[in-house]
C-alpha cells in the first residue's frame, strides 16, 4: 500500500503512433522495473471514463491479492 499523499508526477511522456510509451530511466530505476518484467496495468474510472492508470509489477500484484484474499477464502472454505 502506498503512503497517503505520496502521489506525484514523475515525468511527462508521449505515446507514439503504435500506442507505445517509454518510461524514463530514472522512473524505471526508482520503481525497480527491469527489461522483461511483466507489468499489470491498473485503471480507475470516474463517470465511465478512465481517469487514472498505474503500472505495477505483476508479481507484486499477485502477492498483494493473495495476502488480501487468502484469509477471506480460508474462512469461506472452512
Amino acid at each position: 500500500m502506498c503512503d497517503p499523499g505520496s502521489c506525484k508526477v514523475e515525468a511527462l511522456v508521449a505515446m507514439d503512433a503504435r500506442g507505445q510509451v517509454v518510461l524514463p530511466k530514472n522512473v524505471r530505476e526508482k520503481a525497480g522495473f527491469n527489461g522483461g518484467d511483466k507489468l499489470a496495468v491498473v485503471s480507475w474510472e470516474r463517470n465511465g471514463k478512465v481517469c487514472c492508470i498505474t503500472l505495477q509489477k505483476a508479481d507484486d500484484l499477485e502477492t498483494m491479492v493473495k495476502n488480501s484474499l487468502g484469509p477471506i477464502l480460508k474462512q469461506i472454505l472452512s
